[in-house]
């Protein structure tokens, strides 16, 4: 009798599996948070890393990445918009195309980095997420405090949760970079593909 327990046990978790209830679902994410560190000459550079999974149903699929950069003492100082193609991968340098035009022309050394969703692709309004991208970032880390040596890590880049409060912000702060800046502080994306 046990034995037909297990194998009647085994039969229903196998059933699940394959009627979609047990499976795996992809998230509903569309807002992101990473840091950079360590940007500075001498050092390796950092890298953000984004993929369209090809799972929007707008248009031609296409989305973009709102890019916010901060440098460490919350300010903006960069933003922009990249365009990601289904199935399409989007590799950002953190020294050489994030922070190399900031508003302030002081390059940041270490700070945070936002990424929205966006199937609309403007970073200067407030930013209509949208789930379907997904990405990594490499961090840059000493070796020691006192050694030249640099270590590489690599990790997801944080789901986060985006209010509205937040979402207007930056879409405000965005704004006034582009026209206060006059060019400064704006991201120039690099092709998807070409960073390879």
């Amino acid at each position: 009798m046990k034995k037909l327990g297990l194998f009647m046990f085994a039969v229903v978790a196998i059933a699940l599996m394959f009627s979609g209830t047990a499976l795996a679902q992809g998230d509903n994410s569309y807002y992101f948070v990473t840091y950079y560190s360590n940007n500075a000459s001498g050092a390796p550079d950092g890298t953000v890393r984004f993929i369209n999974d090809g799972s929007s149903s707008i248009g031609s699929g296409n989305l973009a990445a709102d890019i916010y950069v901060f440098d460490d003492s919350q300010e903006l100082a960069a933003c922009g918009a990249c365009w990601i193609t289904p199935d399409g991968i989007l590799s950002e340098d953190v020294k050489t195309e994030l922070t190399n035009n900031p508003l302030t022309g002081k390059i940041p050394t270490r700070g945070v980095i936002k990424v929205i969703s966006d199937p609309w692709g403007d970073p200067a309004s407030p930013p209509a997420g949208y789930p379907g991208l997904r990405g990594w970032a490499t961090h840059i880390q000493r070796a020691t405090p006192t050694s030249g040596a640099y270590a590489t890590t690599e990790a997801p880049v944080a789901d986060s949760n985006l209010s509205e409060g937040e979402a207007t912000l930056l879409g405000n702060l965005c704004a006034f970079a582009q026209v206060l800046g006059s060019g400064q502080g704006t991201i120039k994306c690099t092709p998807e593909d070409w960073d390879f």
